[in-house]
């Protein structure tokens, strides 16, 4: 490894442990997950953008909830810092680099994508599996059906 990898597991371990927490966070695992094969080619798919990234507004930087926005026209700016990411070999300050509303929409424009989901949607960081699975996904899978998704792309920050 060199110095600017991040190691991500450990870290959290460590983390969790400066807390005082006597055992080590357990990723999610879903072996039991049935692979799904899209209803039609990616040409003619709607996609939308699932992220960790929170708006960058009153409502993002405080309720700690599934947000829903306009993916047009793109937000300037995220907030992240919040977010565990490394903060000293990189910044978020580039959206474009992990919220890829512009380059997905010219994919659609250029007929690789059938279409971009007119919205987007902040999940929040959430060291709860059951929050994650039995609230906020769910909430989302609502908004993408009503948006007529066909797949998401999901962005964790």
């Amino acid at each position: 490894m060199t110095g600017t990898d991040v190691r991500y597991m450990q870290r959290t371990r460590d983390y969790y442990r400066a807390q005082g927490y006597t055992s080590d966070y357990q990723w999610a695992r879903h072996t039991e997950a049935d692979f799904t094969e899209l209803e039609n080619p990616l040409k003619e798919s709607r996609l939308a953008i699932v992220t960790t990234a929170m708006p960058d507004t009153s409502v993002g930087k405080k309720m700690r909830t599934v947000t829903i926005t306009a993916c047009l026209p793109p937000p300037a700016s995220m907030f992240t810092d919040e977010l565990s990411w490394d903060k000293e070999n990189t910044h978020t300050r580039d959206v474009p680099s992990f919220l890829p509303i512009e380059q997905l929409a010219a994919l659609a424009s250029q007929g690789e994508i059938g279409s971009l989901s007119p919205r987007f949607f902040s999940l929040p960081t959430e060291y709860s599996q059951n929050n994650t699975s039995e609230i906020d996904a769910p909430i989302i899978l609502q908004e993408c059906r009503a948006d007529k998704v066909d797949l998401a792309l999901l962005v964790p920050l």
